[in-house]
């Protein structure tokens, strides 16, 4: 086994490495998400971590890590007579991306279960992980229903395995942290909360901080053992501060001074349900304790505020977590009067640093974020309006864009959409889209198991026994059972897709009205393939040529940024803003063959530009026709005189056109539209 990087070694992360360290002396505060880009020292951070933690003391032979002083009277093991263990380390499990359910929760014997009635458990990651650290890395890429049963599991302790009538329930109770890179997509809001905190790392922009970085990286990778032994006394001292802080936990008091500022600032940042306000009372009390106080203090809600909050303020997808800290300090002093509210300084200074000593011994505080309140729209821009060509700014000068080309407008508010699905049955990556054979969902049939079984359909398999009873010398009432004659269920639920939006930015869109209704139509397609778990992508195309604004992503708010971003003016390109996106679609089949498109043009199906730019853009439409592709045209023409160009456009695409009302889940329109192809199909 290779020698960790030692976790003292990390250079800066304060408040990552004391969110770890929290979680460490208390568990119960709920885990840490750690979300930052590529290369900041986070799986680095939480593999370090399994070294400091204390061992264990078990039950000899336990697969389920049974304490031997109070064990367990429900394991699969047992039971246990209560007496002396065997120490081992704490162990760190990984969770892959690509694991099963089987292999999270563990899995029954079904052959044993049918033909013995044994209760035949093989356990899973969450047994191996329990009184362990359980971490997740790029946790947002990990199936919802395995994070809702990871989650679960965390939530409640223990972890519940029911197949056919059969159950078996274990003690889980572990460290969870999940890493992930939100690049890649973000957490849907419900599972962001069901973390206690998170942390936004980031690589240090100082030139010497970053030296020490590579410093100490070459010289762990040239020697480990070597690099791990310089830190040996600094990696003892806080492996016996954890321990100590656990024993300190129980007598640590929080008053109602702290509990009422905790309520207070959870109040005042309308965070959702009671969660936040459990687990700032958590973490202030295990900071306490890592503080070595038996007292809750201001500085303590402070610090639980920042790193328990932050993720819960977010009110829609598209939002950057954030905290204002001016807002954060207001409310503590507001309810910070009291006594043991520790709002007075007991130390007797003048002038109390608020955030407590930098690093782990004290944490750090996190730095201000882009959030709703900053002004700022997440994509490096201001969020007032920006003038459109012409127009003048605030300054008195007008704006020099490109020529033939406007400045950028700001979306409309989004509403919610119909839903647009891709036809037939597919068998991508499970999301809510369009119908798939899934792993989850309603039982629709049963075939033989290919591989491993992880879905029994019990009726089917007694069928397929049952004519064999006499020829296999039955004689008593069990069913004799064969592996030939296990059946697995076939199940049908709802799959994600690659919605790839094509959009028209040229001249005969760029009204500023206008693009700002086109613009908030696609950011509303954006929000629901956010909530359907799809990949998106994003095609633009103006003056002569098409252009990849976004490649294949599963980051919608990263779709949302280049959106209000978008420039119009020029030609209108139709038939290279299609070749475009036929040539995005190739190279997706070829990456993800099981993922199916559908493709979103919005445009009022005008084309110009070039010879015959009418008819090379119904050539070009033909090409996603004959590959079977799911199209939808959002007609975007308005005006009294309409030339019906986006449904002829349709037609070719063999596809659909909807209009910027149609669109709408409310539209009554769209109503009777749905009515009437239903009928059309009924008959």
């Amino acid at each position: 086994m290779s020698t960790p990087f030692p976790f003292t070694a990390v250079v800066g992360q304060d408040d990552l490495r004391l969110a770890l360290l929290l979680n460490a002396v208390s568990p119960a505060v709920g885990g840490v998400l750690v979300r930052g880009e590529k290369g900041t020292a986070k799986s680095t951070a939480v593999r370090a971590l399994s070294a400091l933690m204390p061992e264990v003391d078990v039950v000899a032979g336990c697969r389920f890590s049974c304490a031997p002083a109070a064990p367990d009277p429900a394991c699969p093991d047992g039971p246990h007579e209560v007496g002396p263990g065997v120490q081992r380390p704490a162990r760190m499990v990984e969770l892959p991306v690509g694991a099963s359910e089987d292999r999270l929760v563990g899995a029954l014997d079904i052959e044993r279960a049918l033909a013995e009635g044994v209760k035949a458990f093989e356990p899973g990651l969450l047994a191996d992980a329990h009184r362990g650290i359980l971490y997740v890395d790029e946790v947002n890429l990990l199936h919802d229903h395995l994070v809702d049963l990871l989650l679960d599991a965390a939530a409640m302790g223990a972890s519940y395995v029911e197949r056919e009538g059969v159950s078996v329930r274990h003690a889980a109770r572990f460290l969870l942290v999940g890493t992930m890179n939100p690049e890649e997509g973000e957490l849907r809001p419900q599972l962001l909360d069901r973390f206690g905190l998170t942390v936004e790392v980031a690589a240090s922009r100082e030139p010497d901080q970053r030296v020490e970085v590579v410093r100490r990286r070459l010289a762990y990778d040239d020697d480990p053992d070597g690099f791990a032994g310089r830190w040996a006394d600094e990696e003892t001292a806080v492996r016996a501060r954890i321990v100590a802080a656990r024993k300190l936990l129980p007598s640590v008091v929080l008053g109602d001074g702290p509990l009422r500022q905790i309520a207070a600032t959870c109040a005042a940042f309308e965070v959702d349900g009671m969660r936040a306000d459990i687990v700032m009372a958590r973490t202030a009390t295990t900071l306490a304790a890592w503080a070595g106080r038996t007292e809750v203090l201001a500085e303590d809600v402070r610090q639980a505020a920042l790193l328990a909050l932050p993720h819960r303020r977010r009110r829609n997808p598209f939002d950057a977590p954030g905290l204002d800290e001016d807002k954060l300090d207001e409310t503590l002093e507001e309810f910070g009067s009291g006594e043991g509210s520790g709002g007075s300084n007991d130390s007797g200074d003048e002038d109390p640093d608020p955030d407590g000593p930098d690093g782990p011994d004290g944490g750090g505080g996190q730095p201000p974020q882009e959030g709703p309140d900053s002004g700022d729209d997440g994509s490096g821009e201001s969020s007032g309006e920006v003038p459109a060509q012409g127009e003048p700014s605030e300054n008195g000068q007008a704006p020099s864009p490109g020529a033939g080309e406007q400045a950028p407008v700001r979306a409309a508010e989004p509403f919610r959409t119909k839903v647009l699905s891709v036809p037939g049955l597919g068998e991508g990556a499970a999301g809510r889209r369009s119908r798939a054979r899934t792993e989850h969902g309603r039982t629709t049939g049963a075939r033989r198991p290919r591989g491993a079984l992880t879905k029994l359909h019990l009726a089917a398999t007694v069928q397929a026994a049952a004519p064999h009873q006499r020829a296999r010398g039955r004689s008593g009432p069990g069913l004799v059972v064969r592996r030939d004659d296990l059946r697995q269920a076939t199940r049908e639920g709802r799959e994600g897709n690659l919605v790839l939006f094509v959009v028209d930015a040229s001249g005969s869109m760029a009204a500023r009205q206008r693009m700002s209704a086109v613009k908030g139509a696609v950011l509303s397609l954006l929000l629901d393939a956010y909530q359907r778990r799809d990949k998106v992508g994003l095609v633009t195309f103006r003056g002569s040529t098409g252009e990849v604004a976004l490649p294949p992503t599963s980051s919608v708010d990263a779709a949302a940024v280049r959106l209000e971003s978008l420039p119009t003016g020029g030609r209108t390109p139709l038939a290279a803003g299609l070749l475009r996106a036929h040539d995005v679609l190739r190279v997706e089949r070829l990456r993800d063959p099981a993922r199916r498109a559908l493709v979103v043009l919005v445009t009022d199906g005008r084309a110009t530009g070039g010879p015959e730019p009418v008819a090379l853009a119904g050539r070009a439409a033909r090409l996603f026709a004959a590959d079977g592709v799911a199209s939808v045209v959002v007609d975007c023409e308005s005006g009294p005189v309409r030339l019906g160009l986006a449904g002829q456009l349709a037609g070719e695409l063999g596809g659909t056109a909807v209009t910027l009302d149609e669109l709408r889940a409310d539209s009554i329109a769209g109503l009777v539209r749905d009515v009437q192809g239903n009928s059309r199909r009924a008959a």
